[in-house]
């Protein structure tokens, strides 16, 4: 199924909130998908998609890129680090649309004016799924998380600070732009098991994008 075959019957961007301090954009940027997509493919042709290992020993079912700070998982947890530990280099910085699609939607949603330093790519295949889990690797936790949706659609949870708290599910489709921060930075989210489609832009995958302060 082609997901954006009605895309001329969608609604205007909205805003809709879903917590203190998280809010949904939607369909923010649903106009700009090709030149995001260009700004990861640039990524990814410098950082290949892979698949991480968890802490735990786990393959993520989701593949991952990322530019300005980068990140590791190994047996001694997720962290940061501004640099690839096999070659020394830096990783590539993070392009100038996506800085700027950052900064915009968090004054949209009332944080102000920012500055990321990492952003983090997922690559969701049809099946791939994020767990529950908490942005607690990051050494700001002041400054807010922007997560764009692009290609296939996604079911979104968003629960509270404990892992057990009721999480609400928001359905995001293609252009969403997702923010929180303040009084839910910690809040536990996560991606439901995402269903087979076919997109125009992104094709039988959904990408999600994330821009944060971590260092």
């Amino acid at each position: 199924m082609t997901m954006d075959l009605f895309e001329d019957a969608l609604p205007p961007p909205w805003h809709e909130q879903i917590a203190p301090g998280a809010v949904v954009l939607h369909g923010f940027v649903r106009d700009h998908g090709p030149e995001l997509l260009a700004a990861v493919n640039s990524v990814v042709a410098q950082v290949p998609w892979r698949h991480m290992i968890t802490p735990g020993g786990y393959r993520m079912s989701v593949a991952m890129s990322w530019c300005g700070n980068g990140w590791t998982s190994d047996n001694r947890g997720y962290r940061y680090s501004d640099r690839d530990t096999r070659t020394g280099k830096p990783w590539p910085p993070i392009p100038e649309i996506l800085m700027a699609l950052a900064d915009e939607a968090a004054v949209q949603a009332g944080f102000g004016h920012y500055v990321p330093d990492s952003c983090l790519m997922n690559r969701y295949d049809p099946g791939s799924k994020l767990s529950l889990h908490q942005d607690k690797d990051e050494n700001d936790f002041g400054a807010p998380i922007v997560s764009v949706s692009l290609g296939l659609p996604a079911v979104f949870q968003f629960g509270g600070l404990q892992r057990g708290d009721r999480a609400r599910r928001v359905p995001l489709a293609h252009g969403d732009v997702v923010v929180w921060g303040g009084p839910s930075r910690l809040n536990y989210h996560g991606i439901l098991p995402v269903k087979e489609g076919y997109h125009s832009l992104v094709g039988p995958h959904r990408i999600n994008i994330t821009l944060r302060k971590a260092l």
